[in-house]
């Protein structure tokens, strides 16, 4: 029987509240306005990969990302948000089915610009916390000071893998690739933005206008671990339609609930001024910053905790 670890948590929980804390101070005092938005939803955005939690009729939000692209799109030009999110199935050291998700989005930017911003958020929460700019993990340290290492898809499955990133597209084993044989050797020494992926991989990134067959989109890792997931946004409703469509095709073909189309997002979207967004999950953040291996040490309680 699974029992409650109170006394083993306690320090990972002050530091936790410390944290969050930090997090808050750090966007609010560059002009972000916190917003909360519906945990509840009608309808997640249709991704293969990302499962929702039924709610009667409805879903457990995945992400907030939907309302507040809506937000911005109603003249928020800076906006997070500190939210509990739920994704089904999965479960692991680096997985809970209910977790803490920060997201924060900039209107007139583009993904480069959240890359600082993530360089900067990395350093104020660590030397809050720590006192200095190293980060150690589990016998792994990363520096951060100075800027991260920016990598491309396309460098990193020439670097670490048998193929090219098209190779592993076209032979379907493009996500377990990255998995097996890339994101542990990313973010030793220095945090790694693994940028530039595919279209195919886009989800809701902006295509690049220079190379269409890439999308604006990067992840953030430390330590082997992702930390966030990033892009510049696609504003145009007739291309996001499409991707819809064929997410929820995709989705109907692997025996999965395909989702509703969420309607009131793609009518806003026209009016949504070029931006960019980020999620970064707070949970594996404290994980990183206290040396802690596994997630159920830095939140109050698991699912088999209840």
């Amino acid at each position: 029987m699974a029992s409650f670890r109170g006394g083993r948590k306690c320090g990972s929980l002050h530091t936790r509240s410390r944290i969050i804390t930090v997090i808050r101070t750090f966007f609010e005092g560059r002009g972000f306005l916190h917003l909360e938005t519906p945990c509840r939803i009608p309808a997640p955005a249709p991704e293969l990969h990302i499962d929702a939690l039924p709610s009667r009729d409805w879903y457990l939000q995945t992400s907030p990302e939907l309302a507040m692209k809506r937000l911005l799109a109603a003249g928020y030009d800076r906006i997070f948000q500190i939210c509990r999110c739920w994704r089904d199935g999965e479960r692991g050291r680096l997985h809970l089915p209910e977790f803490t998700l920060l997201e924060w989005y900039r209107a007139d930017a583009d993904y480069t610009d959240l890359m600082t911003d993530c360089e900067e958020l990395l350093r104020a929460v660590t030397v809050a916390i720590t006192g200095g700019t190293l980060l150690s993990f589990q016998g792994m340290e990363v520096e951060l000071a100075g800027p991260a290492v920016r990598l491309t898809v396309r460098e990193a499955f020439c670097r670490y893998t048998a193929m090219t990133a098209d190779e592993a597209l076209e032979r379907d084993c493009f996500d377990e690739l990255m998995a097996a044989e890339i994101e542990p050797n990313l973010g030793i020494g220095a945090p790694v933005i693994l940028h530039d992926y595919p279209a195919a991989r886009g989800a809701l990134a902006r295509r690049r206008s220079d190379a269409p067959e890439l999308a604006e989109r990067f992840e953030l890792y430390l330590c082997g671990v992702e930390l966030a997931n990033a892009f510049s946004e696609l504003t145009d409703p007739v291309e996001q339609t499409e991707r819809f469509r064929l997410e929820r095709e995709e989705r109907s073909i692997a025996g999965k609930d395909p989702y509703p189309i969420p309607q009131p997002f793609l009518d806003d979207l026209a009016a949504m001024p070029p931006s960019a967004g980020i999620a970064l999950g707070i949970d594996r953040l404290i994980m990183l910053v206290l040396d802690i291996p596994i997630i159920d040490d830095v939140v109050a309680f698991t699912p088999e905790e209840l």
